[in-house]
């Protein structure tokens, strides 16, 4: 054979063999895209509602919304739909971090005592590293304003750390893994010292306008409203968007700052991958800390927390970085399989249970090819409320006759009963059925101050004092002892 007709030869088996293995790549991003979707689409005629993308070596293999971000206009999901991401925000507190070790602004073995004055001993020489990998020893959060939006302007910015170096440490600093929030706004609080700017100044200027995102942060984007997902709490009750509440007040305070309530989108989201991925904002040597498994999340665990991911190389041999954020309406995941070049992004804003692993069944219909996800069904919290929207407080019998029959694995303890009614109660919504729900519970579970502390609260949102009283007293009596500070503020009046 003449060189000119081998050489031919040869260019026409690696054209035909790269057209095969293109073909093959496109087949198999139809069959997940299908996968997927169908999963999904099925998911929300039982409630599901929320957005999904994928991307696998550079491919978009899904970008897609599911339901409504407005159930009262009909808004529907898609890749430009706002969520608010909650705790993925510590990714991004992360990796400005570590910006500014890039910048020469700061060490990771840097001490709080080098960017706070007057610090209790205890807390003097707690790391920067410490409290990337929450082993610093603080509280997960500090104050009842933390778990409420309606008091998110509640406390300054030099209260707030007060409290929080005046609070005790869990454990010995470096000791051990435990989750802190406010670990996380120290962090931005650092970030804010080092850098001269505010905290979302400086991500917006070094982590997303790089990456290309405008649709993220808290109060500088130039948010279209129309866009925002309203959060639905167990598919059932409507909150604002979370951005509205930032707006209202003018700022985000620091029980979120640093470490969650940061809003973003499906297109942001996988732009921030890709610049992940590409070391477009970090060198690649400060980029592989993300992923260093430093501290164990227990002694049993396969898990470890690296830099704002959580590590893992125990599914399917490979290391999978993944973390997940909510604020009890939405829930936020991101997955990256860094070896197998798979990343995913998961929204939604009606979150229950049956919503919250959502993309890790994507990522088993994508990792194992025969591999058949069960069904997303409507949860019990949505099923009660949608009784209770239309039946009677007489009629009560014949919902709990239905939840033994349609919802026996969870109708075992009193906690979807309890959930709904405190959600009813907490948006001043149908309080005579939240107070039937609890007084089912207490019938059921009669030993538990919980439940009775919940009854206390029903009858004294309906301003039934008397009543209200003797539920906390009978709380008080099981043990229950937070209902002691209700029962005085009761008495009092």
């Amino acid at each position: 054979m003449n060189k000119s007709l081998l050489t031919f030869s040869i260019i026409a088996i690696l054209l035909f063999t790269s057209f095969k293995s293109n073909a093959q790549e496109q087949t198999n991003s139809k069959d997940l895209y299908s996968k997927i979707d169908n999963y999904l689409t099925a998911g929300s005629k039982n409630g599901f509602s929320g957005a999904i993308a994928v991307v696998k070596n550079g491919n978009i293999i899904i970008n897609k919304g599911y339901g409504f971000a407005n159930k009262d206009r009909k808004t529907i999901n898609n890749p430009n739909t706002i969520f608010d991401i909650g705790s993925n925000t510590k990714q991004f507190t992360a990796i400005a971090i570590l910006k500014l070790v890039e910048l020469g602004k700061l060490k990771v073995t840097d001490s709080l005592h080098s960017y706070f004055t007057k610090l209790p001993i205890d807390k003097r020489n707690i790391t920067i590293h410490q409290l990337l990998t929450h082993s610093s020893g603080f509280p997960e959060s500090i104050g009842s304003e933390y778990s409420s939006f309606e008091k998110l302007s509640g406390i300054s910015q030099k209260d707030f750390f007060e409290r929080l170096f005046t609070s005790s440490l869990l454990s010995v600093p470096g000791e051990k893994y435990s989750y802190s929030n406010v670990g996380y706004s120290i962090l931005g609080r650092i970030i804010e010292v080092a850098s001269k700017q505010s905290y979302e100044a400086f991500l917006s200027k070094y982590l997303f306008s790089k990456a290309g995102m405008t649709k993220t942060g808290y109060l500088l984007p130039s948010w279209n409203t129309e866009q925002f997902a309203y959060g639905y709490n167990r598919n059932i009750l409507k909150t604002v968007p979370t951005v509205a509440l930032y707006q209202e007040v003018g700022s985000v305070n620091w029980h979120l700052k640093g470490n969650g309530g940061i809003n973003s989108n499906q297109n942001d989201m996988l732009l921030w991958h890709k610049a992940l991925k590409t070391n477009k904002i970090l060198s690649e040597k400060l980029s592989k800390k993300l992923a260093t498994p430093y501290v164990p999340m227990n002694s049993k665990s396969t898990h470890s927390y690296g830099y704002g991911w959580i590590v893992n190389t125990s599914i399917s041999k490979a290391l999978r970085l993944s973390h997940s954020g909510s604020n009890g309406a939405y829930w936020h995941t991101l997955i990256w399989y860094p070896e197998k070049d798979i990343f995913i992004t998961y929204a939604t804003n009606a979150n229950s249970e049956k919503l919250e692993n959502v993309a890790y069944v994507v990522a088993k219909i994508i990792l194992e090819e025969n591999y058949t996800p069960k069904p997303i069904e409507n949860n019990i919290y949505s099923f009660i409320m949608q009784y209770l929207q239309k039946n009677p407080i007489n009629k009560s019998k014949e919902l709990i006759s239905l939840l033994r029959e349609n919802y026996a694995d969870e109708f075992t303890n009193p906690r979807s009963l309890n959930t709904v009614g405190n959600l009813l109660i907490r948006y001043n919504e149908n309080i005579n059925w939240a107070i039937e729900l609890f007084k089912i519970n207490v019938q059921l579970y009669p030993n538990d101050g919980n439940l009775w502390d919940s009854l206390g609260d029903g009858y004294k949102a309906n301003n039934l004092k008397k009543e209200a009283i003797n539920s906390y007293q009978k709380a008080i009596e099981l043990g229950y002892k937070d209902s002691q500070k209700k029962l005085l503020e009761l008495n009092k009046n």
